[in-house]
């Protein structure tokens, strides 16, 4: 039995294109399969987290990433009554828009396309499920429904000021409401990433040496966690010491996002998932002191994790392959692939040719662009490789 304040496939929204539906599978159901069949999805397999996919098999990935939040997601959402095939459909989608090599090759493609209207993941996901895929006879993208739609577009909370132009372009033909909130089972996907990142993040430094069980166990939240380890467990072997307490950590986000989320509900009393969407604020959340504690364990992978020297040492390898692939392409759009010539011949722009490139770059796996780097650049800086250009009407 779903809550009140459900999403109700039966009651969804719909489809920018009409479709007969399956007789089989819900409208959620059916989202779901096709952000896993998708090829942004499998993509994600060689995409990084924080380490470049190649430095070791036992980093997380993009992929790795995204099967562990909707495995948190589904919990979450069946605790609530809510629906687990949207917030599974969520979840699964929240990262299709990464670039290659995490937040180094984000930033290095945002500042790049600063002139051109900026590159967002977050949007760039919406882009590539509405349009970027394009494998069906009669619509570009997945034609996923608005719920969906609304959840990958908004699940950090609603997207108003100065909105990146994929959700601009695609909010003016689908209105996917972006200044509310979305619904319950989308703040369930935007908060087992968090929890999913904040544990995981903390396993792969351990792995990676980048700090020690001792520092782990000095942090908030965490020290708990050690402690009951060790009572119960006097003489536990190094490393399933550290594997019990980072379990029994997940274990308190997850409860805490509960007791906590639980009680905001009880506090609204929402009757529909349009109640969630107008409450002004997430429904779905961590405690204030517990949220207090996150920020002091994320500042603390800030500095010994996310800028460690290697980190950085390989950040800043990773941007020179983004700043040089970039204006390669802008100035010898024929370099591009032959799929994606139409669009090339059909921009008017520089920044439609831009944002060609961007979904082209954004789309590429870390061992592809470094094999591409090293194809059509290697030694050769980009101005020396001249095989056609563009021009665009004024």
């Amino acid at each position: 039995m779903l809550a009140k304040f459900a999403s109700d496939p039966a009651r969804s929204r719909g489809r920018l294109f009409p479709e007969e539906e399956s007789a089989h599978r819900s409208p959620f159901q059916r989202d779901r399969d096709r952000i896993i069949h998708a090829s942004a999805f499998r993509r994600l397999k060689h995409k990084t987290q924080v380490f470049i996919e190649h430095e070791g098999d036992y980093f997380r990935t993009r992929l790795t990433h995204s099967i562990e939040v909707a495995q948190v997601a589904r919990t979450l959402a069946g605790s609530f009554g809510l629906n687990q095939e949207l917030t599974e459909a969520v979840a699964l989608a929240h990262d299709l828009g990464h670039t290659p090599f995490g937040h180094t090759g984000e930033d290095a493609l945002s500042a790049l396309m600063a002139p051109y209207g900026g590159f967002d993941h977050n949007a760039q996901a919406l882009r590539i499920v509405t349009d970027l895929e394009r494998h069906y006879a009669e619509f570009d993208g997945l034609n996923l429904t608005w719920e969906t739609l609304e959840g990958i577009a908004k699940h950090n909370g609603p997207v108003t000021g100065n909105l990146p132009y994929a959700l601009v372009e695609y909010n003016a033909r689908h209105d996917l409401e972006l200044d509310t909130y979305a619904s319950a089972e989308a703040q369930c996907a935007a908060l087992a990433d968090d929890i999913a990142y904040n544990s995981h993040d903390l396993h792969d430094g351990l792995r990676a040496e980048l700090f020690s069980t001792d520092d782990l166990s000095e942090l908030p939240l965490l020290s708990d966690c050690f402690a009951r380890v060790d009572a119960k467990y006097p003489d536990l072997n190094y490393y399933r010491r550290r594997h019990e307490a980072l379990r029994r950590f997940f274990g308190v986000l997850v409860e805490d996002v509960l007791v906590e989320s639980k009680a905001r509900l009880a506090d609204l009393n929402p009757q529909s998932v349009e109640d969630i969407r107008a409450a002004g604020r997430s429904m779905i959340q961590f405690s204030a002191p517990v949220w207090k504690d996150l920020k002091e364990i994320r500042a603390f992978l800030f500095t010994r994790m996310y800028r460690a020297p290697m980190v950085v040492k390989m950040r800043g390898k990773v941007t020179q392959m983004v700043d040089e692939l970039f204006p390669l392409f802008m100035s010898n759009p024929d370099l591009l692939p032959k799929q994606w010539r139409k669009d090339v011949a059909d921009s008017e722009s520089e920044t439609e040719l831009a944002r060609i490139v961007a979904d082209y770059i954004s789309g590429m796996t870390d061992r592809f662009a470094i094999q591409e780097h090293k194809r059509l650049i290697g030694g050769v800086k980009p101005n020396n490789i001249v095989t056609g250009q563009i021009e665009f009407k004024d």
